[in-house]
């Protein structure tokens, strides 16, 4: 099967089936993620954030996210 193929039927699923196929390229994604000792740390530190109540709305996050992503002139 090709992948036009794949992605043409994509298209004739329901949203259920749809969601189950997402998750299962999250998992195959996932899988193929090497764990280094500095993104386990960072992932530690982000559960310390929460447990501590250092959290941030999505609108908070948003602003967050666009300052990160803006080049600086």
């Amino acid at each position: 099967m090709s992948t036009s193929e794949i992605l043409d039927g994509l298209t004739k699923l329901g949203k259920t089936e749809r969601e189950k196929v997402w998750r299962r390229l999250e998992e195959i994604e996932l899988a193929e993620i090497e764990e280094t000792p500095e993104m386990l740390a960072a992932i530690d530190a982000g559960r310390s954030s929460i447990r501590e109540g250092k959290t941030h709305t999505v609108e908070q996050a948003r602003k967050l996210i666009a300052q990160w992503t803006t080049k600086s002139p």
